[in-house]
């Protein structure tokens, strides 16, 4: 099967369903903005493309294929999903903005870049729950981030008195920080679960090239334990909570992905 006849069509309903998000974010006059639902539909009908050239990329021999670039599609397909089936239920849909145009990318790259990282069926159950939980946590956290950005440029319009513009179409500030600390909460419940599976699966942190990958996480996870009980006890909210927040998930991405990219793309391994 030629997957480029489902990866490209998924890539422009994501772009348009980023596109439709962000005509409504920005547009002055509020009867041209196009209606919320047409964005998550579009995002809907791309998720559902990107699906099935997931499944005809990841297996492959009655293995899973997880070489970067599959890696990198299948977490963006999981922040797409998170992302568009959470906002069925709350205000979240504007991260489309941001969540659906790098889906389109990934679905892209993965097309122009095939790569082949077999793990074996025979694999135990606490490497195929590793894979899961990690999958989700990047996933999530990569939400809250964008969240996070968000939230800065808010508190900045707000802050200098220009509540205008595509601020006026997102949620009261308190919502907004609310569903942030709702998605640290959950995606550092999963990062502490695929930390755990993760020592379990590791036999020889050196040997099998992980320690820079065991260590960043760590100092990620660690970075979100300290911004939720900052909020817990101390009540951080706002530019602090922001920096953390930004600051956990740049370490995490370059835990994940950087060190991914590293022993596949550079030294070939």
């Amino acid at each position: 099967m030629n997957v480029a006849y489902i990866a490209l069509p998924a890539a422009a309903l994501y772009i348009l369903g980023g596109l439709s998000t962000g005509l409504r974010l920005f547009s002055a006059d509020d009867k041209k903005r196009p209606p919320r639902a047409l964005g998550i539909a579009f995002g809907f009908a791309a998720l559902s493309l990107h699906a099935i050239m997931l499944y005809h990329e990841l297996f492959v021999l009655g293995s899973l294929n997880m070489s970067f670039f599959n890696a990198v599609s299948l977490a963006a397909w999981t922040m797409a999903a998170l992302l568009l089936v959470s906002s069925l239920s709350k205000p979240v849909e504007n991260l489309a903005i941001l969540a659906l145009p790098v889906a389109a990318i990934t679905v892209l790259l993965d097309l122009r870049f095939p790569g082949s990282h077999l793990l074996s069926d025979q694999s135990g159950w606490e490497l195929r729950l590793h894979v899961l939980t990690s999958m989700l946590a990047y996933s999530l956290l990569t939400l809250a981030s964008a969240q996070a950005l968000l939230l800065a440029i808010q508190d900045t319009h707000l802050r200098r008195h220009h509540p205008g513009g595509f601020i006026r179409a997102l949620p009261p500030l308190q919502t907004m920080e609310s569903l942030l600390f709702e998605m640290i909460s959950v995606g550092f419940v999963l990062l502490s679960i695929a930390l755990i599976t993760g020592f379990i699966y590791l036999e020889d942190m050196f040997a099998q090239h992980l320690v820079h990958k065991t260590v960043l996480s760590i100092v990620a996870w660690i970075a979100f334990a300290i911004l939720l009980w900052g909020r817990f006890r101390f009540g951080w909210r706002g530019r602090k909570a922001i920096r953390w927040t930004l600051i956990g998930f740049a370490v995490l991405m370059l835990a994940y992905f950087g060190s991914k990219a590293v022993i596949e793309l550079i030294l070939k391994r």
